[in-house]
């Protein structure tokens, strides 16, 4: 196939290679979309330099592939560097090398794809509720031993429920448990999750919660690992108990419960105790204060005995005896002795008596004598104080007249 060009036409429009380079690096360095844009892909080779690390990123099929390069002052600042093998996700602006007539990604940061992306984000966010100190043991509370209410929040049609109502019904019968339903797989989980455990904080019965979910692949776990749950969990009032899965590593919910176990079944069997075994450790307190009784009485009973032996051997009951016949001799002298001074006595009162009576101008009366008294009420003694016609009383041993003075004689 031949062309059949004027040649002054070829000249006009014939480009250099620089000129035609430097067109296409135009074309890629300015666009908006490249000068940022980020790619996925896996890591089919990695090679070191002096100045950079430079490796090619492919689809993983093997249908397209770019070559990248990390400058060495960036090389600190990925977050994940690139290995041959692994899928990655990275940040870069595209390059055109005239020289070499060839484009490269230059990479700025470089993030791990997949399980490896959730990985990175798990482990940041970790860090981050870390250094907040959610995950310390001093704010970790202790649950109740004897909880009379508990609360339960999980998925109404998970087999979690079930093994749950069984296990607290076979350990604890008679236990008050409030169920608040949740979703714990998918989207909408933590949302549903926190509103579940806001609902059992509002209501204000229960006395431990248990935030369970009996198991599943790593992917249907990442609602644990919600910050929002996360958060929930730690600002509940009532302790929190986790049984979430089997066999997988601590979610971040595990972490910021007060406490947490691999199971739903082992969550309901922390949360409460036996009633077996409750009355086997009552029979063992039984046995073990009646020992300790029994022992008691006998130490107390050997002890009283050698005590016994020993005022035995000291003589102490006789002289015992001794002061208690020296107590008897010395009552009946001291009795003997009242009864002399209270005699005496008797006679010493008598004898005042008496003589009182003597004395008793009553009995002077009695014996025929009078008492003459004034008008004014005072007691003639001389007739000296008395005057013709002055009336006076006269006071005899029985009665009283009333008496004129007719004749004084001095």
């Amino acid at each position: 196939m031949t062309f059949d060009l004027p040649n002054s036409l070829i000249l006009d429009t014939a480009l250099s290679v620089s000129g035609l380079t430097d067109y296409i690096r135009l074309l890629l360095e300015q666009d908006e979309q490249l000068r940022q844009v980020w790619v996925t892909g896996e890591v089919s080779s990695a090679n070191h330099h002096r100045s950079g690390l430079f490796f090619t990123l492919q689809d993983t099929d093997g249908t397209a592939g770019i070559k990248c390069v990390v400058w060495n002052s960036q090389l600190a600042k990925l977050a994940q560097i690139p290995v041959a093998g692994e899928q990655i996700i990275i940040l870069g602006s595209i390059r055109l090398y005239p020289q070499r007539g060839e484009y490269q990604l230059s990479v700025w940061q470089a993030l791990p794809a997949g399980v490896g992306l959730q990985a990175l984000r798990y482990q940041q966010l970790k860090n981050r509720l870390l250094a907040e100190g959610l995950f310390d043991r001093q704010r970790k509370r202790s649950l109740p031993i004897h909880p009379q209410t508990i609360a339960v929040v999980t998925s109404p049609t998970a087999a979690a429920w079930g093994d749950i109502q069984k296990t607290l019904k076979q350990r604890y019968p008679g236990l008050h448990v409030l169920f608040s339903p949740a979703t714990v797989q998918g989207e909408q989980a933590p949302e549903s999750i926190v509103k579940a455990i806001e609902r059992v904080d509002w209501d204000g019965r229960a006395e431990v919660l248990i935030l369970s979910r009996g198991g599943g692949a790593v992917e249907e776990l990442a609602c644990f690992n919600d910050e929002r749950v996360v958060r929930a969990v730690a600002s509940c009032s009532i302790p929190v108990i986790t049984g979430i899965g089997h066999q997988r590593d601590e979610s971040l919910v595990d972490l910021v419960a007060d406490v947490c176990v691999h199971t739903p079944t082992a969550a309901a069997e922390t949360v409460v105790p036996a009633i077996a075994e409750l009355y086997a450790e009552h029979r063992q307190r039984v046995l073990a204060l009646h020992e300790v009784m029994h022992d008691f009485g006998e130490n107390a009973e050997n002890k009283l005995q050698a005590l016994r032996n020993r005022l035995r051997r000291l003589r102490l009951d006789r002289q015992l005896e001794q002061e208690a016949q020296k107590l008897v001799w010395k009552r009946r002298q001291l009795v003997q002795a009242t009864i002399a001074r209270s005699q005496q006595a008797k006679q010493h009162l008598e004898l005042l008596r008496q003589k009182l009576a003597t004395l008793d101008p009553k009995a002077v009366l009695q014996r025929g004598y009078a008492v003459v008294r004034q008008e004014n009420g005072a007691i003639a003694r001389t007739a000296a104080e008395l005057e013709v016609g002055q009336n006076l009383s006269i006071q005899l041993g029985q009665g009283e007249v009333i008496v004129k003075v007719t004749e004084v004689k001095k």
